[in-house]
């Protein structure tokens, strides 16, 4: 998960747009080309990319739907609103589609969202989404007093860039007292969650430790979450944990799905071995997850940047490049690298660089 009002936003051609457009919605291409235009349109404005990551919100692949909400909220896209709240209301949907809408929701953060929030806090049969929901309702709490605060403290921007879904606790606090907090199953949910971000921008080995060990939680969505924070962390020491939990065929697909994304964050061996291992495992979610994970590392390590992005792209460009859309070919339009880090593979959505 990245922020969106801090990086970089790019103009781009009708033709550039409409290309990834076509290559986001064509559920014939494989899941790996098509989450290289999902970063892409990411990082665009405007009504063409919206809607389109709008339209995928609805794919057919949970793991790609649930991406497309997650981009809206990190760009803060308030016209996505009513298609967001629509997904969130659907319980034909996977549950990790409409958590991540409630997610983005809280993450765009109208107060008009509220009541829609408080509904499906009380109606949603997934814990995991109503859990979102109180965690939202916080979220946009916490923005609109913060809005009235003379404190900048407590509207800090997040050094991974991203649109986190709490606040970090304050800086005072010890590591000692914050992992106690992040581990009390009495806790409410966005208190442990800002334990949990500071602790991740503590970033130390003591944090670290604390971070894995809260891989124990009861609830399925803070152990996700914990797995998405491990990797924007890219430590090592929490390898072998997350291992553990990809290889645990009964843990929540959405665990295992973070635990996927982060092995291919930290990209080292083991990892790697294990996600080519995870490729075809019967959960979508999670043999997916292992694919881009994968696809995305073998761009990197070339030196290629996974989004399929540039700022000027010709017709006739253009068209040579959908020649050989279905050989993959899709990288030489690269013209500007988002980050620089050739060893992590999820850059895109956990960076820490600008």
């Amino acid at each position: 998960m990245v922020a969106s009002s801090n990086d970089a936003v790019f103009t781009s051609s009708k033709d550039t747009e409409k290309f990834l457009c076509n290559l986001l919605l064509d559920s014939t291409q494989p899941i790996s080309d098509r989450f290289r235009a999902l970063f892409s349109l990411r990082n665009l404005k405007g009504p063409a990319p919206r809607d389109a990551l709008i339209l995928a919100t609805r794919d057919s692949s949970n793991l790609l739907a649930h991406e497309a909400a997650f981009a809206l909220g990190q760009m803060q896209e308030t016209e996505a609103i009513p298609a967001l709240a629509a997904v969130l209301n659907d319980l034909s949907l996977h549950p990790i589609v409409r958590h991540e809408a409630a997610e983005a929701l809280g993450a765009i953060g109208s107060y008009g969202n509220i009541p829609l929030l408080k509904s499906s806090l009380d109606l949603d049969p997934a814990q995991e989404v109503r859990e979102t929901c109180e965690l939202a309702l916080e979220r946009i709490r916490h923005v609109k007093d913060a809005g009235n605060s003379d404190d900048s403290s407590t509207t800090d921007i997040s050094p991974f860039k991203s649109v986190d879904p709490a606040a970090p606790a304050c800086s005072c606090t010890s590591v000692q007292q914050l992992r106690e907090i992040l581990l009390d199953e009495e806790k409410g949910m966005y208190e442990r969650y800002a334990a949990l971000f500071a602790l991740r921008n503590d970033g130390g080995e003591e944090a670290v430790a604390a971070i894995i060990d809260s891989l124990g939680s009861k609830s399925a969505l803070l152990r996700h979450e914990v797995a998405y924070v491990l990797g924007q962390l890219q430590d090592k020491a929490a390898s072998t944990a997350l291992s553990n939990i990809l290889k645990d065929v009964n843990e929540h697909p959405m665990v295992r799905h973070e635990a996927a994304e982060a092995l291919g964050s930290i990209a080292d061996d083991q990892s790697v071995a294990l996600l080519e291992e995870f490729t075809a495992d019967p959960e979508p979610l999670v043999s997916q997850s292992c694919q881009v994970a994968l696809s995305m590392l073998e761009y990197e390590r070339s030196g290629k940047s996974f989004e399929v992005f540039t700022k000027v792209v010709t017709i006739e460009f253009a068209s040579f490049v959908l020649n050989f859309v279905n050989m993959a070919l899709f990288s030489p339009i690269v013209a500007v690298p988002l980050h620089s880090n050739p060893n992590c593979a999820l850059n895109y959505r956990r960076r820490k660089d600008a």
